[in-house]
């Protein structure tokens, strides 16, 4: 067997594990696999002004493709500048592979310049961190690392690669290698049987739909079982997309901020719960007594340990979702036709069309409801969303409406500031090649938008067009309520107000090469989209439709589903 640089295998492997994009920023200790992707060519690289970016572009674009993203950074600061996307991959099981380059193996006791044990540091946020030490290892650690990325409950992995260690050769063929194979774990078919008894059984039972069916594409088994069964289905954060909000057995969100009234009004009258790869975060459950009252749970999760982390269920299935509701489907079907309406899909139905929020605001400044009524009659099912933390991601979540899966991006649990604008051009690059007209919108605040500004450079850069749509309140919108409602009395260290409207983001954009425009009138909303739209067409680059909302405006909040504070009159 001939022998190659070993970072010219480790780019064949990569190429055929389906990766054609990588986001990073090189640096002296990775430039061997910056030199064998140069010279293979194939892969394109867009080059960040920060790692960190780099990490939530990769995240971005694998929870678009469902395939491993990539990013790439030297040694040193730039895996640590890595930790925060590694992080919030891990907590919304987004796989992802973060690749750092390292001092050279004999200077690592030496404390050498930019050299740091970014192993031990990763080891926390990830489902693995090595250091390749033998170069005939790398190739194989490689392809270990996609298939723990993508096996059971997906999540980052970090390589290590000291600088010697990529100079050296090995000998390989790639035209004889090939992925390593992922197997997903079956549902036990008594377990199956015992889930479809209790749902048979209950008078009032919902379908939850967590993050696991868009992971695990099981999105059309579950409209299959929900629609045979006629049995209503609400979605968490995560799960958003899963299931069409329009469909007539569609019956919300439930918890303390993403929901809706309706979502708790029918989460509380329900007696049995099937929670599908969903994970009972404590932004969805509140208060535990409230929330499993005296209805039954059947939690179903393709990684064993998730079942009775929060609270023990009635029913625990260890199983891949899609395989799950495959069986459960099959076994209904065998042992009853299709199940009528009656008077718990009526019910649902019911509260949902009695238990709005009120969106038609016409006053100024702009309440925030008003901005995703606008955004959900302006934009298709197909557009894709990216939303980060924030009193505009909880108002996203409360009236933002998703129909198809992985169209609406959103950190659930980590929630790091600034996500948004690289997750975008991460998504927007994962769709050049399938779906190259499909729009990209980040949802976006004043704060988070400024955390990671600089990669509007690397939208300008390539030419990735997507539209950022700010809600502006001038300040630490979540962190005053928190202050306030949280019983601190205060509201301290939370204003980013001054001169006119604070930091000109319509001219931060212009800095950039981009475009943006001020809206601070209810009225003049759609005509602001409209113009991004045709904008970011034309220039190719993201532009920014900044949106003027009150200042003191509060989202529904509470410790308990049961007792939802609502700050707005109902319609």
């Amino acid at each position: 067997m001939a022998k190659v640089p070993v970072m010219r295998a480790v780019v064949e492997v990569l190429k055929s594990e389906g990766v054609d994009t990588v986001f990073g920023c090189p640096g002296a200790a990775i430039l061997p696999l910056y030199q064998a992707m140069e010279q293979d060519g194939t892969i394109e690289h867009l080059i960040v002004r920060h790692e960190e970016g780099a990490t939530h572009m990769a995240d971005g674009w694998s929870r678009t493709t469902g395939n491993v993203g990539v990013a790439i950074g030297t040694s040193g600061p730039a895996g640590t500048n890595m930790i925060t996307g590694l992080y919030t991959a891990r907590a919304d099981s987004v796989p992802i592979l973060c690749v750092t380059g390292q001092a050279a193996t004999t200077k690592l006791h030496q404390e050498a310049f930019q050299a740091v044990d970014i192993v031990a540091v990763a080891t926390p946020v990830t489902k693995w961190a090595v250091q390749v030490k033998e170069a005939a290892q790398a190739p194989w650690i490689f392809r270990e690392a996609f298939r723990v990325a993508r096996s059971g409950r997906p999540g980052p992995v970090l390589i290590d690669l000291p600088v010697d260690v990529q100079r050296q050769e090995i000998e390989w063929d790639h035209t004889i290698d090939a992925p390593l194979p992922v197997t997903r774990p079956q549902p036990h078919p008594a377990r199956v049987e015992r889930a479809l008894d209790l749902l048979l059984a209950a008078e009032r039972p919902l379908l939850l739909a967590g993050g696991g069916v868009i992971l695990g594409e099981a999105h059309e088994e579950l409209l299959a079982v929900a629609e045979h069964l006629n049995v209503p289905v609400q979605a968490t954060l995560m799960g958003k997309g899963a299931f069409d909000e329009d469909h007539p057995l569609y019956a919300g969100m439930t918890g303390i901020q993403t929901s809706q009234r309706y979502g708790n009004a029918s989460f509380l009258e329900s007696d049995l719960v099937l929670a599908l790869g969903a994970r009972f975060g404590d932004r969805h459950t509140g208060d535990l007594p409230t929330y499993r009252g005296d209805r039954k749970f059947i939690h179903v999760d393709v990684e064993p340990t998730q079942i009775g982390k929060v609270f023990g269920p009635d029913l625990g299935v260890v199983s891949d979702v899609k395989a799950f509701l495959t069986a459960l489907l099959a076994s209904a079907r065998a042992r009853t036709g299709p199940r009528p309406d009656n008077d718990w899909t009526a019910r649902t139905r019911e509260l949902k069309a009695n238990l709005p929020r009120r969106e038609d605001f016409d006053t100024v400044p702009v309440k925030a409801p008003r901005v995703f009524k606008e955004v959900n009659e302006f934009y298709g099912p197909d557009t894709y969303f990216v939303t980060a933390i924030g009193l505009y991601q909880i108002w996203s979540g409360q009236h933002q409406k998703a129909h198809k899966p992985r169209r609406y991006q959103v950190c659930g649990q980590a929630g790091p500031l600034g996500w948004e604008i690289p997750a975008a051009i991460g998504v927007k690059k994962a769709l050049e090649r399938t779906d190259p007209s499909a729009e990209v919108v980040g949802i976006v605040g004043d704060y988070s938008f400024q955390f990671l500004v600089e990669e509007l450079a690397v939208g300008a850069q390539y030419d990735v067009p997507f539209v950022l749509i700010m809600l502006n309140n001038e300040g630490l919108g979540l962190i005053r309520m928190a202050e306030d409602h949280g019983g601190y009395g205060m509201a301290y260290q939370v204003d980013l107000h001054y001169d006119d409207v604070g930091s000109d983001h319509v001219k931060i954009m212009e800095a950039y090469g981009c475009s943006g425009t001020r809206v601070t009138e209810p009225g003049r909303i759609r005509e602001g989209l409209a113009w991004a739209r045709e904008e970011a067409r034309r220039t190719s680059r993201p532009v920014l439709v900044e949106i003027m909302i009150d200042r003191e405006a509060d989202t529904p909040d509470g410790t308990s589903i049961a007792a939802v504070r609502e700050y707005e009159e109902a319609p």
